[in-house]
């Protein structure tokens, strides 16, 4: 009775053993590959899945999701013969675990080896300058590249970024001071356009500021022109209005004598002293003129001189008199 009891359990026992070993579980993102006497047989995707636990065996398991590999700095020579350190990011992933296995005995050194030989050669044919400028363009070469050189592996490039480009330390001296000579250039050129643009809007002020002032005097030589063109008009005016009022005053005053004359007879005489005292205020006003004429007059003659101006007067009728 223990006999067959131990034989159950040695049946039983190997049976459970057997069935755990040929149960095989595979996370989410993740395949295997099975072999059989050494030959391959099936890849396992995620889930449940069995196996012959006796001839089956899994050799390789890897994930299928994106992964990076960091790329080390390497040393590099541009085509001016400069000396930079390089270094990058590679994002990829496994769309073909069978190759990835099989076409390829260490996958992850033989990509690093690639990226390092495809940043050499595309640093080699640019110059200096053209790497910090134009490092899109060089990594979408070297992304198309190493896409085309990892499809037989079962890889798929997906993205690759150059981080840093050091150039060697005499080198960046070199470039330190080129910069530094290009800022003091850049430096001199501002200055000296400031000044020019200053020398100029200060010319350009100076002129505005003669033409100003030119336009001004020339506008107050035509007003004062205008002033004194009406001064001269408005005087002309009150000399004829004072000439008028006096010849209306002279015609007045000749209407009331003739009236006077023919009034009375004695008044002729009168008539007489008053055309002496008008010959005699003549010759004060021509003293006074600007012309600086000179009128001598003998005093002893003065009384000749108004019997003379008498004489003359008694010659005129009275009659013509009143008529003007």
């Amino acid at each position: 009775m223990g006999e067959l009891f131990v034989l159950f359990s040695l049946i039983f026992g190997s049976g459970s053993f057997a069935l755990l070993k040929s149960v095989r579980v595979i996370n989410q993102g993740d395949e295997a590959l099975v072999e059989s006497f050494g030959k391959y047989k099936d890849k396992l995707g995620p889930g449940l899945n069995l196996i012959n636990p006796f001839f089956d065996n899994i050799v390789y398991k890897q994930t299928i999701r994106e992964k990076v590999l960091d790329i080390p700095p390497q040393q590099c020579i541009t085509r001016d013969n400069v000396s930079i350190s390089v270094d990058a990011v590679v994002y990829w992933r496994i769309v073909d675990l069978e190759k990835a296995y099989y076409k390829v005995e260490n996958l992850q050194a033989a990509m690093v080896n690639l990226v390092l030989t495809q940043i050499r050669s595309e640093m080699g044919q640019l110059e200096l300058d053209q790497t910090f400028t134009a490092r899109t363009q060089i990594n979408e070469l070297l992304l198309q590249e190493l896409d085309v050189s990892t499809d037989p592996w079962g890889v798929k490039v997906t993205r690759v970024e150059l981080r840093d480009i050091i150039p060697s330390k005499a080198v960046q001296e070199s470039m330190e001071l080129q910069m530094s000579a290009e800022r003091r250039k850049r430096a001199s050129i501002l200055t000296s356009e400031g000044d020019r643009e200053s020398a100029v809007n200060s010319a350009k002020g100076k002129a505005d500021a003669q033409l100003l002032d030119a336009e001004a005097r020339q506008k107050s030589v035509i007003l004062q022109a205008e002033a004194e063109q009406k001064a001269i008009v408005l005087r002309a005016q009150a000399e004829r209005q004072q000439q008028v009022l006096k010849a209306q005053a002279i015609a007045e005053s000749a209407e009331i004598i003739a009236q006077r004359m023919k009034a009375n007879p004695e008044a002729q005489k009168a008539v007489e002293v008053l055309l002496a005292l008008g010959y005699l205020e003549m010759g004060s006003l021509i003293g006074k003129s600007d012309s600086s004429k000179v009128m001598f007059m003998d005093p002893r003659t003065i009384p000749a001189t108004l019997e003379g101006i008498r004489s003359i007067v008694s010659d005129v009728p009275t009659e013509v008199i009143g008529d003007k």
